[in-house]
């Protein structure tokens, strides 16, 4: 992946190198929509990005650890741009998680930035994790402009964002939970807009039209 410190155009979108696994099926997403995308975990080039994305695959607790080892945690806490976290990227924005992968008997503490917690999804009996299409009703925050109501996307997750009023978009699985939650510049999906075919692309490309240089 790119660590690049080279200078990057005032439209490049940054996909921050956690190091988790599906950073190559976020970028070539990207990729497919002519997007200006690299991978990066240097600082200056974070800061320079039109927009940044934070992936994530695994548990709270290992996610943390790696933007606690890649320096990462005060240059996310600091950017002004829009910041949008994917499945487990978004339970980081959070202010703790449930989910400690049995490293732990402690909550996770998350970067805090949207004021919502993660705990075990009820599923009422329904497999776990939720894993499939599943339908989503939306707000009308940016990232879901031209979506419908019903739309499907695909989820993997056995952990959730409760309703709040943090929360962009819901879904229905046992529970209702937040599909979407958000605060100021930081948003984040529980589902995975590059696995959500031509739904996903359009969430995509409403965030590719954000933070667009004057």
């Amino acid at each position: 992946m790119t660590n690049s410190t080279t200078n990057i155009g005032s439209d490049t979108t940054v996909i921050l190198d956690t190091g988790c696994a599906n950073l190559s099926s976020v970028k070539f997403a990207f990729e497919r929509l002519q997007a200006d995308v690299i991978v990066s975990a240097d600082h200056k080039v974070i800061k320079s990005a039109a927009r940044v994305v934070l992936p994530g695959v695994g548990t709270a607790g290992a996610a943390m650890d790696a933007l606690v080892n890649r320096d990462l945690v005060a240059i996310i806490k600091s950017l002004t741009q829009p910041v949008m976290g994917v499945c487990l990227g978004m339970q980081m924005l959070t202010q703790k998680s449930l989910e400690h992968g049995g490293r732990t008997d402690k909550d996770i503490d998350c970067l805090g930035l949207i004021p919502t917690q993660v705990d075990d999804l009820d599923s009422q009996g329904l497999p776990l994790p939720h894993m499939g299409w599943n339908q989503i009703s939306v707000s009308d925050h940016p990232l879901f402009n031209g979506i419908s109501d019903g739309s499907y996307v695909y989820f993997v997750h056995s952990f959730k964002a409760p309703i709040s009023e943090y929360t962009i978009a819901t879904s229905q699985y046992g529970e209702q939970f937040s599909a979407a939650i958000g605060k100021d510049n930081f948003f984040g999906v529980q589902f995975h807009p590059e696995k959500s075919a031509a739904i996903g692309s359009k969430i995509l490309q409403n965030f590719l039209n954000m933070g667009k240089p004057a």
